[in-house]
């Protein structure tokens, strides 16, 4: 029997071998990788596989448990799910950078030392940035670079964190840390980046609306879960991360309200959602820890539906404004259907899956005691259900009519949304298989009680309400053409200013020296050394004349005779090489 590889290396052997075929083989490859993949997992044992020694230290590139499971199953099956929604995508570059980019996740959640977990967490990074650059417009080379910038510093941050935390334990063991010095507060830092938190998610709202099509459905599966994994693994019950949390759930609400691209919208609504795992991981109880868990879970299933269906419409529309669509069920209905089961997903409907996760979060608020955020997570609850849960179904395939009249999704996108739709409301239904897999056991938590189902259908529905009474009064934020301006105004102005300070102070000291320096200097050199001999010859002869008598007329006519003498070639090289020489001793000797 051949031995199970480490979950990371079937998508990474697979997308090396993507572009050396064509055509259907092609498809059937991409389809047959995360089937390998699962079956692979499954026959990995539990504990520590795969290491290596490097440098005295143990290398795992496979360490399974519990935590490592769940989101090895959920990477694998939307690596799936992406798949068959991509299989219009001919470009080698997109299908290999996201099935690499699948691997390296993969590579993140069972990398159980320090080394392998960097170099999987940049490979992050890498093949991310690609599906960003593949729609080879003008904004997203832009938010590509701005992405890449900001990975790499947390990167270096994350890299300085683990040499401070090695020097310190003397072990690169990757897993329960806490905030205990420099090196796990870099670390920390590092895991924040790529988690979104405040002032650092400008990232994610930038570049996600700016990826391709099927780009951006990879990107808001792996990225943050895999920082939500780190986090959940290091630093569990950490109080920082509880109002960390509560801000990143509260803030975004005001964002998505009044922007226009419906796919910025769902960029803010997942930094809003991962803000709830955050809180849950800060929490640290074992409720907690499992809702967080089992949000991620169930995130990644009805965000990737939310942005296939508004990639579906993007892709036969050409367009993902608000203020340009209205009116589309009447010709994709089916994409619509799917749309409204997501949006009924993460705004936490009864009977769908993120009834049965998000109420976990705060429930283990309010064991805890923690009366404020858990009335920020329930604004956020209701925030949610305003923009995701009604404003991305309303203003894309209702509203006003825009006059379009585009065919249905193509059948594979149909397929892979129908997919993730029926998990969305298998998991809300029967949320037992979902909690079967949660890190620690048993769950013991029912969410279908009377007063969990009322009191979430009544802020529903009051939700609901608002939105129509804001709507009808005119009072709602109109749909309009803008730029909206967020944190990363500040620091685009700052470095702005800090490089025009560091142009007037240090480009302009540059030019100075290139003036006298690379200039005046060099061309004296040069107008000297063009006939250095002669002119060596002149200067040390030239006294010994003068001694004689000779007059400032005389003197000149001397030092012209041995300047043509020189170029004549009638003195000999030698003499030159003499008086060369004779100046060089003098200039040694007075040194």
């Amino acid at each position: 029997m051949i031995s199970p590889l480490p979950p990371a290396a079937v998508f990474i052997i697979g997308a090396l071998l993507v572009p050396l075929v064509r055509g259907n083989l092609r498809r059937v490859l991409m389809l047959a990788l995360p089937f390998l993949a699962f079956i692979n997992l499954v026959y990995l044992p539990m504990g520590d596989s795969w290491t290596a020694s490097f440098l005295g230290q143990e290398l795992v590139l496979a360490r399974v448990d519990r935590l490592s499971l769940v989101f090895g199953y959920i990477f694998i099956l939307i690596g799936l799910i992406t798949t068959i929604y991509a299989l219009h995508v001919e470009e080698t570059l997109q299908n290999v950078a996201g099935l690499l980019y699948t691997g390296s996740a993969l590579g993140v959640v069972f990398a159980g030392d320090f080394f392998s977990f960097f170099i999987f967490w940049e490979l992050l990074t890498v093949f991310c940035v690609q599906l960003i650059w593949a729609r080879r417009t003008r904004a997203s080379m832009g938010a590509g670079y701005r992405y890449l910038l900001f990975h790499a510093a947390g990167g270096l941050i994350l890299l300085a964190g683990i040499v401070l935390h090695v020097q310190h334990t003397g072990s690169i063991a990757f897993g329960l840390m806490g905030l205990n010095g420099p090196g796990s507060f870099l670390i920390f830092l590092g895991f924040g980046i790529n988690c979104a938190w405040p002032l650092l998610h400008t990232w994610l709202s930038d570049a996600y609306p700016e990826a391709t099509i099927t780009g951006t459905v990879f990107l808001s599966a792996f990225t943050t879960k895999a920082a939500i994994y780190a986090l959940a693994r290091a630093y569990p019950g950490t109080e920082a991360l509880i109002y960390i949390g509560a801000a990143m759930a509260g803030f975004p609400i005001f964002f998505a309200v009044i922007e226009n691209d419906l796919r910025r919208v769902l960029a803010y609504s997942l930094i809003n959602q991962v803000g709830f795992m955050v809180v849950g991981i800060g929490i640290g109880t074992q409720l907690a820890i499992n809702g967080a868990v089992a949000h991620a879970f169930n995130d990644i299933l009805f965000k990737g539906l939310l942005f296939m269906t508004m990639g579906a419409v993007m892709y036969r529309t050409g367009k993902i404004n608000a203020t340009d669509l209205g009116g589309l069920y009447r010709t994709m209905p089916l994409t619509c259907i799917f749309c409204i089961v997501g949006a009924a997903s993460i705004s936490a409907f009864p009977l769908f899956s993120g009834f049965v996760s998000k109420s976990m979060v705060m429930d283990a608020a309010g064991q805890g005691h923690m009366r404020w955020i858990w009335f920020v997570l329930l604004f956020a609850s209701a925030g949610v259900f305003h923009h995701a849960g009604i404003k991305i179904p309303y203003f894309a395939f209702f509203s006003h009519d825009s006059g379009l009249r585009p065919k249905e999704a193509p059948p594979h996108m149909l397929v892979a949304m129908g997919m993730a739709a029926f998990l969305c409301i298998f998991i809300g239904t029967f949320p037992q298989y979902l909690y079967s897999i949660l890190p620690y056991q048993p769950v013991g938590y029912e969410p279908y009680t009377v007063p969990h189902v009322v009191s979430q259908l009544q802020i529903l529905f009051f939700s609901a309400l608002a939105f129509a009474l804001l709507l009808l009064s005119g009072i709602y934020p109109a749909e309009i053409r803008c730029v909206n301006l967020d944190a990363d105004w500040f620091y685009r102005k700052a470095g702005r200013f800090f490089y025009g300070f560091m142009d007037i102070c240090f480009n302009r000291l540059n030019r100075i020296c290139d003036q006298w320096l690379a200039k005046s200097l060099t061309g004296a050199i040069n107008w000297f050394f063009r006939n250095a001999p002669a002119r060596l010859s002149t200067w040390l002869l030239m006294p010994f004349y003068r001694l004689g008598g000779a007059g400032a007329e005389k003197s000149r006519h001397f030092a012209q005779s041995i300047q043509d003498a020189f170029n004549n070639g009638a003195i000999p090289i030698g003499l030159s090489a003499a008086v060369s020489g004779l100046f060089l001793l003098l200039l040694f000797y007075f040194k």
